[in-house]
């Protein structure tokens, strides 16, 4: 389900309540870059980052997902595609 190796009941919590924020759209200006990062791990994903890019894969997700940082806050489109992979991937369960 999700890749919790690393992870502590409190950071757990946390997971779900950054998901339910990406999901629910209301705030996708107000989402930490941080938080969006830790969810697509979380959800199964690679990093790899080159310069201020950081490139997420997973192997049964056609998409690349290409983020970069706004500040300390992750750009609203970005959200939107994260959240739109989520569904149409199924990733939450």
């Amino acid at each position: 389900m999700y890749d919790f190796d690393r992870w502590n009941v409190e950071t757990v919590g946390k997971f779900e309540k950054i998901l339910a924020s990406i999901l629910r759209g209301a705030s996708d200006n107000n989402i930490a870059f941080s938080d969006l990062r830790h969810a697509l791990l979380a959800l199964g994903f690679t990093e790899r980052i080159r310069g201020d890019h950081f490139i997420f894969v997973k192997p049964d997700v056609a998409e690349i997902v290409n983020l970069h940082p706004k500040g300390d806050k992750a750009k609203a489109y970005q959200v939107k595609q994260v959240r739109n992979l989520i569904l149409k991937y199924k990733l939450a369960r």
